[in-house]
């Protein structure tokens, strides 16, 4: 495929490329070494979230050059740059992780704005850590030019004691060592050896569940997100996508093609078909949002109901992300659900082919424990479960993979922030069967809407992970197991239910049915109500405030614009 396959005169790049009057833009591409040749063809932006944050992201540039090779090698001329990621393992349990959901609408619009800056056709995106992925896959989908993403791997599993581990082990660890069920050295042994390679966390958190999203929803080439960081394969997948988003230039085949309504039902599927994490709840329905496509906590939901859990993975099962891989990686998965009529088939894929094309020849591995077959499931319905009633008329998620009871009922103890329960729990300030309650954590009341997993991890170390209860109006780590229900709407901060709760209250949770709820009078709550005033935010300034300025409620995605619903020009479309 040469640069005679494509009409810049129909492209972006047309705008800073073409004509006497941008002779003064192609001297800047003359100066970084671009032949006329270069400047003529199609410009493909090849993103990354490299930096050295954590071992997620630090495979990606290698990764954004093999796409380079890529982009070049099918008649294109890639432009890389980066974009930031904050990880969240590195954020967890302190301020930092206000700052977490707030990245992924940074990274989504900073590749927006680096994309329009410089007139790119098409686009590449190489993502490693929790928000980059969605954040990624926002942009392709607000920008609509021709897209692949690819996952940039995940961690190899660590070994401690003859057991395979990842960092959530670790995070437990710490409430182990609170308890005094492990010493200062063990501790010190475990977080020496857990995370042994550069990649993404090794379970089904968010990286890993919304990495079998993106082949899922059709973004991402088939088998590209199961190989770990650290194997060269990596780079040959990323090569791969390189010409991939060539030909979809070529074939001016876009996103908004490829994540249809069906397709994003399809990445529902396999979040609850493989007990991932909670916060694809927030991601797909913002991922749905730039498209103009209703699909809130409660269509995800809706999916997550009807989907048998059918991979036992970590935290709720044994699993981590290369196990999957040995077995034949995320199309066994698709493979068991297609057959087993859970999945759309006739969506398209970036290959330019559907999903049922793509998986025709995948054989599903019999062989193996990791994945099992649709008519034999962990359980008949999804490891995720969205919850509704008095305490969360918008809607409330629930990781229920690995959970052995799915109802709980007692008396509330609630804290302010995610600093005061952690204090509580180290200190063992709480008791068996209460329901522990962290408010103001939302979007707009953390602001930012923080994960809990030091909190989670700590009871889980102390041997209380199933003996309480926790609900919050933030959110939980996909590395998060127990009976943690997050999301929690109205958020507390605009007056939700969650903000009249007082001590002693009786609280009913029932992931069974699907049901959160507040046993106080409605007389009552009417009093609390008018008494009710939202506290001051001590976050007046900068990306925080403007975050929590701009942010919508979590059962849309917590996202801050109006969406593909209010676009009048689509900058695929200049």
């Amino acid at each position: 495929m040469d640069a005679k396959t494509f009409d810049k005169s129909k492209l972006p790049s047309r705008h800073v490329t073409v004509g006497p009057s941008r002779a003064p833009h192609r001297s800047y591409y003359y100066a970084m070494g671009l032949t006329e040749e270069q400047i003529n063809r199609p410009f493909v932006g090849v993103v990354s979230c490299w930096n050295e944050a954590a071992p997620c992201n630090i495979a990606l540039m290698r990764q954004a050059q093999a796409a380079k090779v890529g982009v070049n090698e099918a008649g294109g001329t890639p432009r890389e740059f980066c974009t930031i990621t904050v990880t969240d393992g590195i954020a967890m349990g302190h301020q930092g992780m206000k700052s977490s959901l707030v990245s992924r609408e940074v990274i989504a619009d900073s590749i927006e704005l680096t994309m329009r800056g410089h007139c790119y056709d098409a686009l590449v995106g190489i993502a490693g850590c929790d928000k980059s992925l969605p954040g990624t896959m926002m942009a392709m989908l607000r920008l609509n030019v021709p897209s692949v993403f690819m996952y940039g791997g995940s961690i190899l599993p660590g070994r401690f004691r003859g057991k395979d581990v990842t960092v959530l082990d670790v995070f437990e660890g710490v409430g182990m060592h609170s308890a005094g069920k492990m010493s200062g050295e063990d501790l010190h042994e475990l977080e020496c050896v857990a995370c042994p390679s550069a990649g993404a966390c090794g379970g089904q958190f968010t990286a890993n569940t919304m990495a079998m999203v993106s082949e899922a929803i059709g973004l991402a080439l088939p088998g590209s997100a199961g190989s770990p960081a650290p194997y060269e394969e990596r780079d040959s997948f990323a090569v791969a996508s390189g010409k991939a988003v060539m030909r979809l230039v070529a074939d001016q085949l876009r996103p908004r093609d490829i994540a249809t309504r069906k397709a994003f039902e399809n990445a529902a599927t396999i979040v609850a078909a493989t007990g991932g994490s909670t916060n694809a709840a927030l991601h797909l329905p913002a991922m749905a949002n730039e498209v103009g496509i209703d699909f809130d906590l409660f269509d995800v939901a809706e999916i997550f109901k009807r989907t048998p859990y059918i991979a036992d993975l970590k935290p709720g099962g044994q699993y981590v992300a290369k196990d999957v891989f040995d077995i034949g990686g995320i199309p066994q998965i698709l493979k068991a659900l297609l057959e087993g009529g859970f999945l759309h088939g006739e969506c398209m894929t970036v290959t330019g082919k559907t999903m049922a094309e793509n998986l025709e020849k995948v054989t599903f591995n019999t062989n193996q424990k990791v994945v099992y077959p649709v008519s034999n499931p962990l359980s008949p319905t999804g490891g995720v479960v969205g919850l509704k009633g008095s305490l969360a008329p918008d809607g409330a998620i629930v990781k229920v993979a690995g959970l052995k009871k799915l109802q709980f009922s007692g008396p509330a103890r609630v804290f302010e922030c995610e600093e005061d329960a952690f204090a509580a729990v180290s200190a063992g300030n709480f008791k068996e069967g209460e329901v522990l309650v962290i408010r103001y954590e939302g979007p707009k009341g953390g602001p930012g809407m923080r994960e809990m997993l030091s909190t989670t991890s700590a009871l889980y170390g102390q041997g209380m992970g199933d003996k309480v209860a926790l609900i919050t109006d933030g959110r939980f780590s996909g590395a998060t197991r127990g009976f943690c229900i997050g999301h929690v709407g109205p958020e507390a901060a605009v007056g939700g239910p969650i903000g009249l709760i007082e001590n002693g209250d009786i609280i009913s949770i029932d992931a069974d049915k699907g049901t959160l709820d507040l046993d106080v009078p409605a007389d009552i709550l009417e009093k609390r109500r008018k008494a009710w005033k939202a506290p001051d935010n001590p976050n007046k300034t900068g990306a925080i405030a403007k975050f929590a300025d701009q942010v919508g409620p979590a059962r849309y995605g917590a996202v801050t614009h109006r969406g593909g619903k209010a676009e009048v020009i689509c900058y695929a479309d200049i």
